[in-house]
């Protein structure tokens, strides 16, 4: 379905008019684009392990490929996967060296997935990285007359078995050629040096971006870090390091935590006295008032650089509150699987933003979702899945994907609503993470996981006759950093001898132990996480909360217990009745080793 859309219009420079004439070309031919993607990866792969086993004798086309070839997750996938990490060098999924694994979010094992890539990827992730200033730069002018504070951090990365490197995808990135010896745009200019980026230690990266972009202050002219979570974790640093960013800027010298040798060199270059910014930083600072923190301290910032959809919208009151209402574009939708497109109207508002899916990027296909009926997928029975262009308006679907690094319809557990259409090619409002319960940074923890770290944490209740009855969650933004909130409601059998306090809070670390292993690094490593609290409820608050559903219309007979819940009424129900409040004592085990 074609749709009439706007024309990008071309801007004066010639690289900028040249990305935008590609995506107009790109985005005319979407289905041809797409039947060629899906013939080059089939012709490059035809002697892989994998295809050979679907007997597709070398056939290219879309039909055979949809008739023969199963969709499937990465449980599916993981026998393969592990052969790879464990030194199987055979071409098992794709003809092409896996060159390492992107770490995606954890199994249903607490472990991180492992997604396999192939070093022409990088160049094709460049390549959508390169569209998005001249996008942007239609909506907002002079962004080539300053700077970017984006604060950008590498995260652990290990080795599997057979010696291939397992790391996040933005890691990958920032640790590659193109990102650290890209050259020169004026429009993609960093208040940060390399040196601190690629700082493995959070504290000394985090402190000495946070000193760039002080020094440059007046130069920058956006302000981002990859998520929400991460841009308020900066502020939030801010407020607990001043004093000594201050007298680092009054003094010119660097503080003694600063060991990392690199960053002390290029640091030497950028640090001179300066005591009356210092004492501006001081002035704003020392303050109990934090509203519109951002253009105070950075008065030219034109907008925030910050993912805000899914499960970061959660953040958009406080951005708000201290950028003063700065517009927060979202620019483009990726993942460790794949990149998928860009947002061409960047600055629309949050609830509004749709991304467009290039569809030179890999291969995709769209399972229809409707939340009443799932559908049943069968490896015996392919099913018909919707293809890019042909998606129909006001639609739901769960993206499938087939990429140049042997992933074969991959279900990637979005689910995308069609918005509109760019020429030929369709926009997506992203809805949500399947089966994703909680989240606060890059953690995704679903409902079983959560059950699961329930029943573990209840077992220290039971020396005290005590069981949990009934419970629901919910992510708290609203501290920095947030964290994870679940109401118990507990069943005392000896009123007499209830569970102590210092008990309830090793629930807590209990409940930490048992999730994922991108949850505790975000706990421990990356301290991106708050500890997990624990809000115990009076007796009969979950009665209460099935008799308020149903005087809003809810079936006796078909309620469920929500196992998170974020509508207001519901939530200060809740809170009225809690009886006391439990945090986790310590951190959680946590190790960059993947478990055995």
């Amino acid at each position: 379905m074609a749709v009439e859309s706007e024309v990008l219009s071309l801007p004066r420079d010639e690289k900028s008019a040249k990305a935008l004439q590609f995506i107009e070309e790109i985005t005319r031919t979407t289905d041809s684009v797409q039947e060629r993607v899906l013939a080059e990866i089939l012709s490059q792969n035809a002697e892989t392990e994998y295809l050979k086993r679907y007997v597709l004798d070398g056939a290219t086309d879309r039909d055979t490929f949809k008739s023969k070839v199963p969709v499937v997750t990465y449980d599916d996938l993981q026998p393969d996967i592990q052969r790879i990490a464990n030194g199987d060098r055979s071409p098992i999924l794709c003809a092409h060296p896996i060159s390492e694994f992107l770490t995606s979010s954890g199994t249903s094992a607490g472990e991180r997935k492992l997604m396999p890539t192939i070093n022409e990827e990088m160049d094709r992730r460049q390549l959508l990285y390169s569209l998005l200033m001249p996008v942007m730069n239609q909506y907002v002018s002079d962004l080539d007359k300053g700077k970017a504070l984006h604060f950008l951090f590498i995260k652990a990365e290990t080795k599997t078995p057979g010696g291939l490197v397992a790391r996040p995808v933005l890691t990958s990135y920032y640790k590659s050629d193109q990102f650290r010896k890209r050259p020169f745009d004026p429009y993609n200019v960093l208040t940060s040096p390399n040196e601190a980026i690629l700082c493995p230690d959070s504290f000394q990266s985090m402190y000495t971006q946070m000193l760039c972009g002080l020094v440059m202050r007046h130069e920058v002219l956006r302000v981002g870090a990859v998520f929400a979570s991460g841009l308020l974790r900066a502020i939030r640093f801010l407020q607990l390091n001043w004093e000594q960013l201050a007298h680092d800027i009054s003094t010119g010298t660097l503080n003694p935590k600063i060991t990392e040798p690199s960053i002390k060199e290029c640091m030497a270059k950028i640090l001179k006295p300066d005591p009356e910014l210092a004492d501006f930083i001081k002035k704003e600072c020392s303050g109990e008032n934090w509203e519109r923190i951002i253009v105070r301290i950075w008065p030219n910032t034109k907008y925030l650089d910050v993912i805000v959809t899914g499960a970061m919208a959660q953040y958009i009151p406080t951005l708000d509150y201290y950028s003063g209402g700065l517009p927060k574009p979202c620019t483009m939708y990726a993942s460790s699987e794949c990149f998928f497109g860009l947002n061409l109207k960047p600055m629309s508002e949050p609830s509004e933003v749709s991304y467009t899916i290039l569809p030179n990027m890999g291969y995709f296909e769209f399972l229809p979702h409707h939340d009443a009926s799932p559908i049943t997928l069968s490896k015996d029975s392919p099913p018909r899945l919707v293809d890019l262009a042909d998606v129909e308006l006001g639609k739901f679907y769960e993206l499938i994907i087939t990429t140049y690094s042997g992933l074969c319809r991959y279900r990637v557990g979005d689910i995308l609503q069609v918005t509109g259409f760019h020429n030929s090619d369709p926009q997506f409002r992203f809805v949500r993470r399947k089966n994703v319960l909680l989240s606060i940074d890059s953690d995704k923890t679903d409902e079983a996981e959560l059950q699961k770290a329930i029943e573990n944490a209840s077992e220290l209740l039971k020396e005290f006759n005590t069981s949990v009855v009934e419970y629901t969650s919910f992510a708290d933004a609203k501290s920095i950093p947030g964290h994870y909130v679940i109401y118990w409601e507990l069943l005392m059998k000896d009123s007499s001898y209830p569970p102590t306090n210092e008990v309830l809070n090793q629930c807590c670390l209990a409940m930490e132990e048992s999730l994922n292993s991108v949850y505790r690094q975000g706990r421990v490593a990356d301290n991106s996480i708050g500890p997990l609290e624990i809000r115990v409820v009076k007796n009969g608050t979950f009665e209460e909360l099935m008799d308020y559903a149903i005087s809003r219309g809810a079936s006796i007979n078909q309620y469920k217990v929500p196992r998170c819940v974020s509508f207001t009424p519901i939530m200060e129900l809740l809170d009225s009745r809690v009886v006391s409040f439990h945090f986790s004592p310590a951190a959680p085990h946590w190790t960059p080793e993947r478990r055995r």
